[in-house]
C-alpha cells in the first residue's frame, strides 16, 4: 500500500467549476500525483488533472504556493490533503 504525506490544507471550494483552493504546505504537488483529501465528512482520492497558480496552468506547485485543484467531490475549508507516494 501506498504511503501518504501531508501536502497541504484546504483553504477555500469553489462549487460552480469544482475547485479546491489548497496551500501547499510542504513537499510538491505535481500533474498525474494522487491526492486524497481528508475531512469531518471528506474522504477520497483522486488523480490532479489540473493545477493552477493565479488562473495560470502550471506542472507542479511547492511549499507555500497556493493553487487551484479540480476536484470531482464538494471538500471543505480545513480539509488536509495528502500525497500518495510509493
Amino acid at each position: 500500500m501506498a504511503e501518504e504525506i501531508k501536502v497541504g490544507e484546504v483553504i477555500k471550494f469553489f462549487a460552480k467549476p469544482s475547485v479546491a483552493a489548497v496551500k501547499i504546505t510542504e513537499g510538491e504537488v505535481a500533474l498525474g500525483d494522487t491526492l486524497h483529501y481528508v475531512g469531518h465528512t471528506t474522504d477520497f482520492e483522486e488523480t490532479v488533472n489540473s493545477l493552477q497558480i493565479e488562473n495560470q496552468d502550471v506542472q507542479k506547485a511547492s511549499a507555500r504556493d497556493l493553487v487551484g485543484i479540480k476536484v470531482k467531490e464538494r471538500v471543505r475549508e480545513h480539509d488536509v490533503v495528502y500525497k500518495k507516494v510509493s
